[in-house]
């Protein structure tokens, strides 16, 4: 259950900002992959505490997925979706 009546329009949002990356992209996964030129990024980290809360990676696609118009997108939810 959401508490949040925030995150519960957000869905709503971020579905219809989803739709038009779809639109543009062909995908939304191709516009994922377009911000690493369809090259996986792999980290090697020896434990949890190793991996970091976000990367600069991460900060640059949650600022553009904003200016899409997608809410609640911070910069560690992306990196988690990366």
């Amino acid at each position: 259950i959401i508490r949040n009546r925030l995150k519960v329009y957000a869905t709503r949002t971020n579905a219809r900002a989803y739709l038009k990356v779809q639109s543009e992209f062909g995908s939304f996964a191709k516009y994922l992959w377009s911000w690493v030129d369809g090259t996986p990024v792999v980290h090697h980290p020896r434990s949890f505490s190793d991996l970091p809360p976000t990367t600069e990676l991460s900060d640059r696609v949650s600022k553009d997925l904003k200016r899409r118009g997608f809410t609640f997108v911070g910069s560690t939810i992306v990196y988690s979706l990366l």
